[in-house]
């Protein structure tokens, strides 16, 4: 893959996939450990009836996209602050909602459907300049806070009843994660793809959380598989010729089956 480097549309997809697997490496973490996997899908496919919502009412892809999921989303997230047994009913109907707003808004809109379906796939091959700059300045932002609230963060992630003794605000930080979720997949769908957003969510902290043992270690690992899953489908897809967003999850999906079938021998 060295010299399809020599390509913009290829040097931009890389950074998209690098930029991407770091952003889901650092919130997939907390997502897999707080499990909030549902609601991270549920936010996601919120996102999809954004877009359709934005093609259908002629507002600008990202505002509107936000707007809409951003409400939803915290709407979710209240739901599983009050009713943690049963909000897995509950987000599986916004979930499949925000889908069906989706169609019917794009079904309903002058344009054709094809938009949608770009941001179902994802286009990591036509990633812009200002994608990568809005990606890393999220990114930059949530090393910033995790390198200064660490401790906090820490707390929250293992044991909210501890950090509400010790004074750490629980509730700030489960409705702050589900706004940054929301803005990370806002900002990733279109570029990776709604299916890819959730397997880089979720796959690279599951296999990271087999064999770290800190939160910061589970981060880096993640990120780190997160890359490497990125390169092997990015190099299968020009070699190939493949799309690149599913060459990138069954690559994500293998070495997740190959470690629960041969899972890590405990001492």
């Amino acid at each position: 893959m060295i010299e399809a480097l020599q390509y913009d549309f290829m040097r931009n997809a890389l950074l998209a996939a690098l930029l991407a697997s770091a952003l889901c490496g650092i919130l997939g973490t907390l997502v897999v450990v707080k499990r909030y996997v549902i609601l991270a899908g549920g936010i996601a496919h919120a996102a999809y009836g954004g877009v359709g919502l934005s093609l259908f009412l002629g507002l600008p892809p990202e505002a509107g996209t936000f707007a809409f999921t951003g409400l939803v989303s915290l709407l979710m997230a209240w739901i599983a602050k009050r009713s943690p047994g049963r909000s897995d009913s509950v987000i599986g109907v916004l979930w499949a909602a925000g889908m069906a707003v989706g169609v019917i808004c794009t079904d309903l809109a002058p344009r054709s459907g094809a938009d949608l379906m770009s941001y179902l796939f994802g286009s990591i091959l036509t990633v812009t300049r200002q994608d990568l700059l809005l990606m890393g300045g999220l990114l930059a932002v949530c090393l910033a806070v995790c390198a200064t609230r660490y401790r906090e963060i820490l707390c929250f992630a293992f044991d909210e009843d501890f950090a509400r003794v010790r004074g750490v605000p629980t509730s700030f930080y489960h409705y702050a994660l589900v706004v940054v979720l929301s803005l990370s997949v806002v900002l990733a769908i279109r570029v990776v793809g709604l299916i890819l957003v959730i397997a880089l969510l979720t796959i690279p902290p599951s296999i990271a959380e087999r064999f770290s043992r800190s939160l910061s270690g589970m981060m880096v690992l993640s990120t780190l598989l997160g890359v490497a899953f990125s390169l092997s489908g990015l190099q299968l897809a020009y070699t190939f010729n493949l799309t690149a967003g599913a060459a990138i999850i069954l690559v994500a999906a293998s070495a997740y089956m190959l470690v629960t079938v041969f899972p890590r021998r405990r001492s």
